[in-house]
């Protein structure tokens, strides 16, 4: 299997079968997002503990398989992290979605990166990297305790 068909088979796996993809109980932080442009929907709930690490996140909303992929593989990859490391592993994965070829934090594992690296592929689909990041804004928001929905026609 090449890399490329593999990056496909982690999108359609988390598209069709997400992880998280529910209401966290006792959540403490949450945030909506919406992109109008292709009707994508997410809202993520944040459980985060006395020390800022994310005891639990989960997500509900509806979108395309690159959104909802996106939104699966980042709550199993931001899980058990501390809010200082995921606002990293967030930055470093909207600049490689923008612009970069390669992550460059060393927070994830190496496989945690390939996840994210078959996001990467969209970059040549401005229309589709607002899929994919949308609910990584919206996580920045639900961090930041913003009460604005994030509305990413504008991102």
């Amino acid at each position: 299997m090449n890399l490329k068909e593999l990056y496909q088979e982690i999108i359609l796996d988390h598209g069709k079968n997400p992880r998280n993809l529910r209401r966290t109980e006792n959540f403490n932080k949450d945030a909506k997002g919406h992109n109008p442009l292709c009707g994508d929907k997410v809202h993520i709930y944040l459980k985060l503990n006395e020390n800022k690490k994310i005891e639990d996140i989960s997500f509900e909303g509806q979108g395309c398989a690159i959104s909802m992929a996106s939104a699966s593989i980042m709550t199993d990859l931001v899980k058990g992290k501390e809010e200082h490391e995921v606002k990293e592993i967030v930055s470093d994965f909207l600049d490689m979605i923008k612009e970069k070829d390669e992550l460059s934090n060393n927070i994830l594992h190496k496989d945690d990166k390939t996840k994210l690296m078959c996001l990467s592929g969209v970059k040549q689909y401005p229309m589709r990297v607002k899929c994919a990041t949308l609910s990584w804004h919206t996580l920045t928001s639900a961090i930041n305790n913003s009460q604005e929905e994030i509305n990413n026609e504008s991102n």
